[in-house]
């Protein structure tokens, strides 16, 4: 019918309801186009936060007052050689390395860590760690170093032990640990094999050396977790598209939106500060508030009832290898954290501490012990909220659609880039 009564138009007619046409499209398109811009613009508040979680805004690395070595190199390239010595287990098959793989972000893509033995939780990445004050999931060390020391002695992770580990650092690196650490004790009549841990079967042949000797021993074993925390302490993460977004938002002053991201994209991230409320725990430079939050995660079985930061910040307040242990470099008044760590609570059943997002897409699966394979996976687990099986959720109800959940998906994407280190410290070395 319409081409019926454009036919019958005289040519003039017909020239000037095509110029109509023409001068309405292009009135509607640059309304659409400033309602567009009107919508993608960022309110002061939200560019304050966009900033707030820009690497742009990260400080200087904040010092380790437990480890005097944390900024010294040669302790660092030492900790290098160290991460990937699989002579640091009871089987010689097992490394650092091994769980904290360089190619897969340091750790290892698997439910959960596989050792010696079998693990009951994720193995969590490493880079960008420098910048927490509390380590595992569930915050049972205070330190770098702290941390680096729990899995050597672990049954199921490397399942060594002190004196053997004291051995290893006599026959093989002498040289390297004296020039920083001093000398290294005398280790004769020392026997093979002997640590206070229970679970390692040689902790009778522990309690027959004389306390001198043990101590002695206990800090070499502590100056070996020093060394891999400076070497740790030097990994962290390179700007990716999302901090280059928010560089060329803060340079405008139209606050019109930037170029770089998608549509997709950039509701992402307007969902991640607003209505979905990540911000709330995943927060900073590094996208973690380094806190401890129960989000309802269920475990099907465990091999023991697994209660998250309540048995955590009890383990970590009773360190043998805490900030204020006698083989912690700090002084009166440091250990802030510590001191003030809060020790019991309703709010610290079953939470565990978020990860960095950054490089998230490349870390399934997700959660303390790999219960969620994918992140749409976990932004259901997040959107439905269902109530925790042992203590309280944080979580409410989001009611996220599918469409809200690929946004959030697509934004998280433009959190993945390299890592940053000294050179050669992202790949094995060639000394071992």
């Amino acid at each position: 019918m319409y081409i019926f009564a454009f036919m019958r138009m005289r040519p003039w007619q017909r020239v000037a309801f095509i110029f109509g046409v023409v001068l309405g499209t292009l009135a509607l398109t640059t309304t659409l186009q400033a309602h567009s811009r009107q919508r993608a613009r960022w309110s002061p508040k939200e560019r304050a936060l966009l900033r707030s979680l820009s690497l742009a805004s990260q400080g200087p690395m904040p010092e380790d007052p437990s480890n005097r070595y944390a900024d010294d190199d040669a302790a660092a390239h030492l900790g290098h050689l160290l991460f990937f010595d699989t002579r640091l287990s009871r089987t010689g098959t097992v490394s650092c390395a091994s769980c904290h793989v360089p190619e897969k972000n340091f750790q290892d893509g698997l439910r959960v860590g596989r050792g010696v033995g079998d693990g009951s939780r994720r193995t969590m990445p490493i880079a960008g760690t420098a910048h927490s004050s509390w380590y595992f999931w569930d915050g049972r060390a205070d330190s770098q170093w702290a941390q680096a020391l729990g899995p050597l002695e672990n049954p199921v992770e490397h399942g060594g032990d002190r004196t053997q580990y004291a051995r290893t650092m006599a026959r093989e690196y002498r040289a390297e640990y004296e020039s920083i650490f001093g000398p290294l004790p005398s280790l004769a009549g020392v026997p093979a094999h002997a640590a206070p841990v229970a679970a390692s079967g040689s902790e009778a042949a522990w309690a027959r050396l004389p306390v001198g000797t043990r101590d002695d021993i206990s800090r070499v074993y502590a100056n070996i977790g020093k060394a891999i925390a400076a070497y740790e302490r030097r990994i962290d993460f390179a700007p990716t598209r999302f901090d280059d977004y928010v560089a060329a938002e803060l340079a405008s002053a139209s606050q019109s939106p930037a170029s770089g991201f998608t549509a997709d994209e950039e509701a992402g991230l307007r969902l991640f500060i607003g209505n979905a409320s990540c911000v709330n725990c995943h927060n900073g430079p590094q996208f973690t508030d380094n806190h401890f939050h129960n989000t309802g995660v269920r475990r099907d079985s465990e091999p023991s009832p697994d209660s998250g930061r309540s048995a955590g910040v009890v383990k970590a307040l009773a360190g043998e290898f805490s900030c204020t242990s006698r083989y912690s470099d700090s002084r009166p008044g440091d250990c802030a954290e510590l001191r003030f760590a809060v020790a019991e609570g309703a709010e610290l059943v079953r939470a565990y501490k978020p990860p960095s997002l950054r490089n998230v897409v490349g870390r399934a699966p997700y959660m303390h012990a790999g219960q969620l394979a994918s992140l749409d996976d976990v932004l259901q687990h997040y959107s439905d909220a269902p109530s925790a099986a042992i203590g309280h959720s944080e979580l409410k109800a989001l009611h996220l659609s599918a469409g809200e959940r690929r946004q959030i998906m697509a934004f998280l994407g433009t959190l993945t880039g390299p890592l940053t280190a000294p050179s050669g410290f992202l790949t094995a070395p060639t000394r071992n």
